[in-house]
């Protein structure tokens, strides 16, 4: 596929996705989501890339959904819903593709993040964002209701009183709010977003096991939700014997032990223990 709503690039460890709409504050598209779904899944396939950061070209990070169309534009013939009535699923496949990833994901939020602008930053792992930041899922006020997921997504992440409070009003609220509510991880300066960025995905890139990060992410997301920690102990105690008896524990513990950074050999294409995807057997 050849991108032209987005730009990839991959500098070591690291894979950048940029929304590349600047002139429409990255409003989303079809086009965007198919191709961001694409990047992602792409990354997640690179043995080299250990982290993937998601962040928009220009003022804004993504300003909602593109309604260049009007009233239109959400319609089932609407340029950014499918065609002959079939619903919109999986947010164009980006929501799927960023949850599914081996690869953590982390969202640099350079500017508006607004309705689906907001909901794709979801899946991530880790938010970030700028100073200037604005956020806002504002689809009650257009007639609409959460989408991509995100009636699942944000209350796993802030709470059910605060995502009642900000989805019900549809209101537009800022970085600060934004980190108060517990929606992102930081705020930093503008000028340094993307720095930071990449120190986090670097510090996860030097220091950690891929497989061991892959199936972590896997696990605190599929068992967020759960009733009990049933589900979760009938996985972590196998995979930790797996684990336990490979060579990347051994690299872990003696790289402590000598003071030095590890090397670690287990690689997410071969080296996944048995039973994985659980979710999936």
């Amino acid at each position: 596929m050849t991108f032209e709503q987005i730009r990839y690039t991959i500098d070591g460890p690291v894979a950048t996705i940029m929304l590349a709409r600047p002139d429409k504050l990255n409003a989303y598209t079809a086009v965007m989501g198919a191709e961001l779904a694409e990047a992602v899944r792409r990354a997640g396939a690179e043995e080299k890339v250990r982290a993937i950061i998601l962040t928009g070209e220009g003022r804004g990070f993504c300003a909602g959904a593109d309604i260049s169309g009007g009233a239109e534009s959400f319609g089932s013939g609407g340029p950014n819903f499918a065609a002959e009535g079939k619903p919109r699923q999986d947010g164009g496949g980006f929501v799927g593709a960023i949850f599914d990833s081996p690869k953590p994901v982390i969202a640099a939020i350079n500017g508006a993040a607004v309705g689906v602008g907001a909901t794709l930053t979801l899946p991530c792992d880790i938010r970030i964002a700028s100073d200037t930041a604005r956020f806002g899922f504002v689809f009650a006020r257009r007639g609409l209701v959460p989408e991509a997921g995100s009636a699942w997504f944000l209350p796993q992440i802030v709470g059910l009183p605060q995502s009642l409070r900000w989805c019900l009003s549809g209101k537009l609220f800022g970085a600060a709010e934004a980190l108060s509510g517990g929606l992102v991880n930081e705020v930093v300066p503008g000028e340094t977003l993307l720095d930071r960025a990449q120190e986090i995905a670097r510090e996860i890139a030097e220091n950690t096991a891929p497989v061991s990060v892959a199936l972590t992410r896997q696990m605190l997301w599929r068992f967020a939700g759960e009733a009990s920690p049933a589900g979760a102990l009938k996985v972590d105690g196998g995979f930790a014997m797996t684990l336990g008896a490979g060579p990347d524990v051994r690299e872990g513990v003696a790289a402590f032990l000598e003071k030095r950074a590890p090397t670690f050999r287990g690689r997410i294409a071969h080296d996944m223990p048995p039973g994985y995807p659980w979710w999936s057997a």
